[in-house]
């Protein structure tokens, strides 16, 4: 199960979203960082064995640098016994009977014993740094991110393209994780492992170690202004890759349209064109890098020189012996190479910070549509359904609906008829509270939808839309998506209820046969009478049927009549739809226009009556009638 984080999981606080944004407010540099320490900080156990083995893993290596010391100056002092002994550590002194020889070889197996511990703890901190970002931090950021989006409302989903928020829960999720390991411990090892170059090169001689170390203030210089300049390069290379992902998920979404209408090589050079954009906006970031890294190494060459210039002239005067200036200038490629690490620690913190804001964009999204305090159960809905002066609007100032009211009792079975853009399915989408209303209110069986329990209230509405996704997974497993543990018997009765069974039996696997994506092996009815099924099986109160029989053949839309009337029996149902084979099933009919009901009566009150309702059957007869003679002058 992934790591919840508090109240608000991931988030570490209250939605900074104001009600009805796609996004909250953007999240400047300081707070992005705060709020990926207190991430981190749920990880403080591993992070510090982490800390722990890189600072055991420091001191032997400076022990080992200090036996190098030892053996060169130790060597050193045989060939020229003038020259001062070697200052040995740790208080040892080697017996004064060992020859040469064997107090090398000491010196060597010390040496040797230090490497073999180093190897296993670098191989156990790297373990470990593995485990905590992949098993760990990555784990619970992809669950975490995923769990919001699957709570959030369809009115942000409507605001954001898919291929964005993919790459979000998967690019930008990592960029965090990376947060973690190569900036918040890595940062905390280089700042131990200067502190214990330092310590050390002071140690050994303090103005020679400050004159070594005197382009320090240039290189933070250097790197503050690195970091300023590559800000916007990584945002803007986000978003491009955002479009790259967007370009090619719609592609291959619609690769029957694209081969369809021949448009294979226009496809492909938009795709090649998005492609081009991301390789220049990287290629203008890896330019700034190509120049900053080199200005470090130049500072560190500087180091160098000055540290064998001076370090040079104090030996020959005999201050400093060979050895330790050997030493000195090991130490001193070690820091410089700390120094290096900062400016790849520069370069990440950028690009992390670009994911991270992103993802906590989605984090802090506000959930608009969720339970009030103490919701009121709606275990066994009867199915009345009232809509008092309901005003909505996707954008507050443009509504779709306005002042619409009417009534559905029990058990009724009503249609709704009218124009592209009358406002039917957005009517629907406000009883199983997809969207909320801003005036007015939805009631079932007598009780606000919004004072119910959401997920009571949605179990109540069996939903079936006018193109249906199945998921890449067996007839059984589709039909039981919203209710998983159903048994078998449970599925097969809303398979025969959806007039599905007879046709899933004739599959070479019946109710085990795996579907692909999107169920396209399947023929349009086929799906749509999965779809009821599967709407079927919660055995709701209310049915939900939006325009289930537009753009299908004759046969087609026999079979879902067919099944429609089988799962109509004894429940509310709202049909959206245009044909009168569909339309004369319903005790009543609402004609929308503008998001108001301008004619409500029976079939064949409305058929006597002028308006849209006379207008629409007249033009079906017609039609009707047009292929009827057509077909009879052909025989």
């Amino acid at each position: 199960m992934p790591r919840q984080w508090g109240g608000a999981d991931l988030r570490f606080g209250s939605s900074m979203a104001e009600p009805g944004a796609s996004w909250g407010k953007e999240l400047s540099n300081r707070e992005v960082v705060i709020r990926l320490l207190k991430i981190a900080w749920h990880y403080w156990g591993t992070c510090l064995l982490l800390l722990i083995l890189q600072g055991v893993l420091l001191a032997l290596f400076l022990a080992a640098v200090e036996l190098t010391s030892v053996g060169i100056d130790f060597i050193h002092h045989k060939i020229r016994p003038s020259i001062q002994p070697p200052r040995w550590p740790f208080y040892f002194q080697p017996d004064a009977t060992w020859t040469s020889t064997e107090v090398l070889v000491v010196i060597a197996l010390l040496m040797v014993a230090l490497g073999l511990i180093r190897g296993v703890l670098n191989f156990w901190y790297k373990m470990k740094e593995a485990d905590l970002i992949e098993r760990q931090v990555m784990f619970d950021l992809r669950s975490g991110t995923y769990d919001k989006l699957q709570r959030l409302n369809f009115s942000f989903f409507d605001a954001n393209a898919s291929g964005s928020l993919i790459n979000r829960v998967t690019a930008d999720t990592r960029a965090m994780g990376t947060f973690i390991s190569m900036v918040v411990i890595q940062t905390v090892i280089l700042f131990l492992s200067l502190l214990f170059y330092f310590g050390y090169m002071m140690s050994i001689h303090v103005t020679l170690t400050l004159a070594c170390l005197s382009t320090i203030p240039l290189l933070y210089y250097l790197s503050s202004r690195f970091s300023k300049s590559v800000r916007d390069d990584y945002a803007k290379s986000a978003e491009l890759a955002d479009t790259m992902v967007l370009t090619l998920s719609e592609s291959l979404s619609g690769i029957s349209v694209v081969k369809g209408f021949a448009r294979e090589d226009i496809e492909k050079e938009k795709f090649q064109a998005i492609n081009c954009h991301v390789r220049d906006q990287k290629k203008s970031i890896f330019n700034k890098v190509s120049l900053f890294t080199p200005s470090v190494n130049f500072l560190s060459h500087i180091n160098i020189i000055i540290l064998l210039a001076y370090g040079g002239y104090l030996m020959s005067k005999g201050e400093f012996p060979l050895g330790q200036l050997v030493v000195f200038v090991g130490l001193l490629q070690q820091f410089a190479g700390q120094v290096q690490n900062l400016s790849n620690i520069t370069n990440t913190v950028q690009q992390n910070l670009i994911g991270a804001r992103r993802v906590f964009e989605i984090l802090d999204a506000s959930i608009e549509i969720a339970n009030q305090p103490n919701p009121l159960p709606l275990k066994k809905a009867r199915g009345s359904i009232e809509f008092k002066n309901v005003t909505f609007g996707y954008k507050h100032a443009e509504p779709v609906l306005e002042n619409l009211s009417f009534e559905i009792k029990p058990g009724q079975c009503v249609a709704v008829l009218g124009p592209t853009g009358a406002g039917k399915s957005t009517m629907m989408s406000l009883i199983p509270r997809f969207y909320d209303q801003q005036e007015g209110s939805v009631t079932i069986d007598g009780l606000s939808a919004k004072t119910l329990d959401l997920e009571d209230l949605r179990k109540s509405i069996g939903i079936v839309f006018q193109e249906n996704f199945l998921f890449s997974n067996t007839i059984a497993a589709n039909i039981a998506f919203g209710h998983p543990e159903a048994t078998q018997g449970q599925i097969e009765r809303a398979a025969r209820s959806a007039i599905a069974h007879d046709f899933i039996m004739n599959l070479p696997k019946g109710y085990e046969t795996v579907l692909g994506e999107g169920g396209l092996t399947l023929s349009g009815g086929q799906r749509q009478r999965l779809a009821i099924a599967r709407a079927l099986l919660l055995e709701p109160a209310i049915l939900l049927l939006d325009d289930a029989t537009a753009a299908i053949d004759a046969q087609t839309e026999k079979e879902i009549l067919e099944a429609m009337d089988h799962a109509m029996k004894g429940r509310t149902t709202i049909i959206v739809a245009h044909r009168l084979s569909t339309l004369r099933r319903a005790d009543v009919v609402f004609v929308m226009e503008h998001g108001r009901i301008v004619q409500a009566g029976r079939h064949e009150d409305l058929l006597n009556s002028e308006g849209h309702y006379q207008r629409i059957a007249e033009l079906q007869l017609v039609d009707a009638k047009n292929l009827y003679n057509s077909a009879e002058t052909k025989s």
